[in-house]
């Protein structure tokens, strides 16, 4: 089984905290859409198996027509010549909620959308601003009205840890959630990432900087709210109802082989790691001569090992311990185990069922447990 994904590199407006790739520009749009096309047919045989998903990022693929979208989903469709009937293909369309009325949310359902991720963010006016994004909280509401009217398998995106907060409007924010009980959640912690308008401001000390242990109160706030609420937090950001974890999301914290489509996307196929350029105008310039704009990694036994612990931990199964043998060997595993004892002996991981898991005192830490186990060289 593998995974499609297109990324729509075009935004109305820049988010403070955003470093991926995009353009306010929209008039190159019909020519790198069908630049996009091309390059799905010039490598439609990296595709693994049957499509089990398809997924539309960016940027903002809610900017996009739904003839559009639905011309993409049929060529990805074809080309992935899936072996399941294709309403069995989950096809996830992420929008933000500025672009949703009812009528273009039932325009991108007959496309062939059939879940749909909403970028709400926060209901917060002051927290909207903050990040600079384009919608308002009165939108956010509506967008969520409308959405469970039309779509029953739709999940929002949250971000906590917002400075501007001031301890009240996570927890709001959550209430709200409840109100409306989505299958799917999917919630980030406020990051600063470099040469971002967010990392700027606050160099310049006009935002106020990132607040740790708030981020870690309101994500245990968020753990709390989620079981009480009958949601499965299946990997460190995403939670779901029984039944509607996200096929994309699972396929890419298991480990299994998907194609970008698209300026700044990426691929993985098990064995390589590979990169479109992250700009429009020579990602067109390379498909219009029939070249992929690719950069190709190759991933060591050390980086494919690496990847698999971050991977594994940051899910509720975590790290199988028979199949660390089954894809590594007996010594990575003897390995694994030995610079696990510490973690293990302060709560941080335990060991059930021949899986190594992140225990509740370690969440928070997830990604830093996990570094602590990686490999630098084999001879450690």
């Amino acid at each position: 089984m593998s995974g499609l994904y297109f990324h729509i590199p075009f935004c109305k407006q820049a988010c403070h905290y955003c470093d991926f790739h995009f353009s306010t520009q929209l008039k190159s749009k019909p020519k790198l859409l069908r630049a996009m096309g091309q390059e799905l047919d010039l490598r439609s045989e990296e595709l693994k198996g049957p499509l089990s998903s398809i997924y539309f990022g960016g940027g903002t693929p809610s900017l996009l027509s739904a003839e559009e979208i639905g011309d993409l989903i049929a060529l990805g469709l074809q080309i992935g010549v899936a072996m399941q009937h294709e309403t069995s293909i989950e096809i996830t369309l992420e929008v933000n909620p500025d672009d949703v009325t009812l009528s273009r949310l039932k325009s991108w359902k007959s496309a062939g959308v059939n879940r749909l991720s909403l970028g709400v963010q926060s209901f917060s006016e002051s927290d909207l601003r903050f990040m600079n994004r384009a919608h308002n909280g009165e939108q956010a509401m509506s967008a969520l009205r409308w959405t469970s009217e039309v779509f029953e398998n739709y999940s929002v995106d949250l971000i906590y840890g917002i400075p501007e907060q001031r301890g009240h409007s996570w927890g709001e924010n959550l209430a709200i959630i409840e109100e409306f009980a989505p299958v799917h959640l999917s919630c980030y912690a406020l990051t600063r990432e470099p040469k971002t308008a967010m990392d700027h401001y606050m160099k310049q000390g006009v935002m106020p900087e990132l607040d740790e242990q708030q981020a870690e109160r309101e994500y245990k706030e968020l753990l709390t709210w989620a079981e009480a609420n009958n949601y499965v937090n299946y990997e460190f950001s995403n939670f779901a109802k029984p039944g509607f974890e996200s096929v994309n999301n699972t396929a890419y914290w298991s480990g299994r082989p998907y194609l970008g489509i698209g300026p700044s996307a990426h691929s993985y196929d098990g064995l390589t790691r590979s990169w479109n350029v992250a700009n429009n105008a020579l990602y067109l310039k390379s498909i219009e001569q029939q070249e992929l704009p690719i950069t190709r990694e190759e991933l060591t036994f050390v980086d494919r090992y690496n990847e698999y612990v971050m991977t594994r931990l940051r899910t509720a199964k975590g790290i199988n311990l028979d199949e660390v043998v089954r894809l590594f060997d007996q010594k990575t595993r003897d390995n694994l185990l030995r610079m696990a004892h510490k973690p293990i002996e302060q709560g941080l991981l335990i060991i059930k069922e021949g899986h190594l898991l992140v225990g509740e005192e370690g969440k928070f830490l997830t990604d830093g447990i996990a570094s602590a186990l990686f490999l630098v060289n084999l001879g450690s």
